[in-house]
């Protein structure tokens, strides 16, 4: 057995690698650097855990949040793992003692701030020690592509100056083509392998409806969902308090979380809920890049998100452990004019050129009418053939009508038009509008003028946008956004080719059709038991003042009560159960499902 899967499993409690695991552990165990796009819950932190226990050293992570490094701090030493992290959170007193442990080489991993890590005083003490690796978590926060660019993250590109000789591994959730280039530019990973894994989560259903009595469309949706986790989403701090305070009213163990509450506050919010005390966060993106916790089983979006990244992100936060997971993105109008009308406040055009582009994306998903995750792969550049059966365009497949002579009116004005200008105007030119710009150019004399006359802005707009999603037109978001065709299109121009394109959905049926719970509704397991080890793990991670998922995961308590082990041996085969966990914790458990068996 080779080191990096003894640790692994003795460790870590699991059996097998995941996809691009084991490659991207050794490249980094033999000194190479790696660029890793891996989707959240996907298994990124033991791609520089595992080398960091095994290379000489002490492993620096970067990490942008407080909370996230507590965290991964909290579960790695619950494993054994010499693990610690410094920050502004320390007290003096525990700082010196982490720095002490530092220099003694009594620290596997070391989780710091860029800000921290690029200080002139600590860069100087790292020269005096023996650095295994740098991780770069988060990295998509290098570029100013990326949704939630961080100018700290930029000045990283020191360590590359500074320690030319230590392999480096970047590691992001979220990111397209334009944003993966300027990660492997800002941090010299001109030479690292790059590992990029599917983008999807197949344990997320995804659900959109049309905004329409929002608070009513939740409480329905959240009566599928009572006795678990979630996370709501809105965009300002004002609906933020009025969701979560109507939640209250009506019995849910409910909180805010937004920045303009005091930090003790927020701590307790955060705490609790990590603690499943806590049912649902109702919280604005301030919330949720630090928080690991496995098990939330719901993510709402009340608002339209700004951006396809920042969706799939919150999204991804439900179902870590791999368990039956559900998104609800509730999508209006309103929303998508006060995103722009915000997006246009701003004073950097190229900024706002990003960001509006950004705002298309995700607009032409929520109005999707074909299987969405086909879409959201897509927009990160990853082909899916087959329709995923499990979203809610797929569970209640949309009308349709024989599109081809509308396509081919479509991808033909953007021909004439030379592939040289963004949607809005090729509509405008189908339409027949005589603008100003449109008079100037001359292309009120292209054969393709107002042969669309026919049809509304918004019913061009849904073709287009499917146009899009099925490969047919790209976006160039590096030149204005404008239209081009790929190579795909030919057929559908030549007339050799047919298409059916979805008829845009006003009202979404998938609240009716969509009835089954995301509580681990597909996978057979004894419920008393589990209910019986969740009790145990409460009492022990209390006792310990954990969050429990830190003693166990959910999916290790199914597995427990799938499986019902009755020896330390049979324990260990359970997937999340190490060595040291074993210990620690075996005893308790067994005896648990020992007293089950026996009544």
């Amino acid at each position: 057995m080779s080191k990096s899967l003894s640790v692994l499993r003795d460790t870590f409690g699991y059996t097998d690698f995941r996809l691009n695991q084991q490659a991207i552990i050794d490249g980094l165990i033999a000194g190479k650097d790696s660029f890793v796009l891996m989707p959240t819950g996907g298994g990124k932190s033991l791609c520089y855990q595992i080398p960091a226990m095994i290379r000489d050293g002490v492993a620096i992570v970067v990490s942008p949040l407080i909370a996230l490094m507590k965290d991964q701090v909290d579960a790695l030493q619950a494993n054994g793992v010499n693990a610690a992290y410094y920050n502004s959170s320390l007290s003096s007193e525990s700082a010196k003692q982490v720095l002490a442990k530092l220099h003694n080489l009594e620290i596997d991993l070391l989780y710091i701030a860029p800000e921290r890590l690029l200080s002139e005083a600590f860069l100087q003490r790292l020269a005096g020690i023996d650095i295994a690796l740098f991780a770069i978590d988060e990295a998509h926060c290098v570029s100013q592509w990326g949704h939630d660019f961080r100018p700290e993250y930029q000045r990283l590109s020191m360590l590359r100056e500074h320690f030319p000789q230590t392999p480096l591994i970047a590691l992001t959730a979220t990111a397209d083509e334009q944003t993966r280039d300027d990660i492997v530019q800002v941090l010299g990973l001109q030479r690292a392998e790059h590992y990029i894994s599917s983008f999807d989560r197949p344990n997320i259903r995804y659900t959109v409806l049309e905004k329409h009595k929002p608070f009513e469309q939740l409480t329905q949706f959240m009566h599928k969902h009572q006795g678990v986790a979630g996370i709501v989403y809105a965009l300002s701090r004002k609906r933020v308090e009025e969701v979560a305070d109507k939640l209250q009213q009506q019995g849910v163990k409910a909180a805010a979380y937004h920045a303009g509450l005091s930090a003790d506050v927020r701590e307790h919010v955060q705490e609790t809920f990590l603690r499943d005390e806590l049912e649902v966060v109702v919280a604005t993106v301030a919330f949720g890049m630090g928080i690991d916790k496995p098990n939330i089983r719901f993510v709402v979006h009340y608002d339209l998100p700004k951006n396809i990244e920042g969706y799939y992100q919150e999204t991804g936060r439900a179902g870590r452990d791999g368990l039956p997971a559900e998104a609800l993105l509730l999508s209006g109008a309103q929303d998508m004019v006060t995103s722009r009308r915000f997006i246009e406040q701003g004073n950097n055009e190229q900024q706002k050129r990003i960001e509006n582009y950004k705002l298309n994306a995700m607009i032409g998903f929520s109005e999707a009418t074909i299987c969405r995750r086909k879409v959201l792969l897509r927009y990160f550049g990853e082909k899916r053939e087959e329709d995923c059966g499990h979203c809610d365009v797929c569970l209640n497949p949309p009308e349709v009508f024989d599109a081809t002579q509308d396509a081919q009116k479509a991808l033909s004005c953007v021909y004439r038009l030379q592939q040289s200008f963004g949607m809005k105007y090729v509509i405008d030119v189908l339409r027949g509008l005589s603008h100003e710009r449109i008079v100037k150019q001359q292309h009120d004399k292209l054969t393709t003028y107002g042969i669309g006359a026919e049809y509304s802005h918004e019913q061009w707009a849904s073709i287009f946008r499917q146009l899009i999603h099925r490969g047919f037109l790209l976006q160039d978001i590096a030149n204005y956004s404008v239209l081009k065709l790929t190579s795909t299109a030919t057929p559908i121009l030549r007339g050799e080719q047919s298409l059916e394109l979805a008829k845009p959905r006003l009202r979404s049926k998938s609240k009716d059709k969509i009835k089954k719970s995301a509580k681990y509704a597909d996978i057979k397991y004894d419920e008393d038991l589990f209910e019986k080890l969740r009790e145990l793990r409460k009492k022990l991670a209390d006792a310990l003042d954990v969050p429990p998922y830190i003693v166990f995961g959910d999916a290790t308590l199914v597995g427990m009560a799938q499986h019902k082990p009755e020896t330390e041996e049979a324990m260990l085969e359970v997937s999340g159960v190490g060595q040291v966990k074993l210990e620690r914790f075996g005893k308790d458990f067994l005896a648990v499902i020992q007293t089950y068996a026996a009544t």
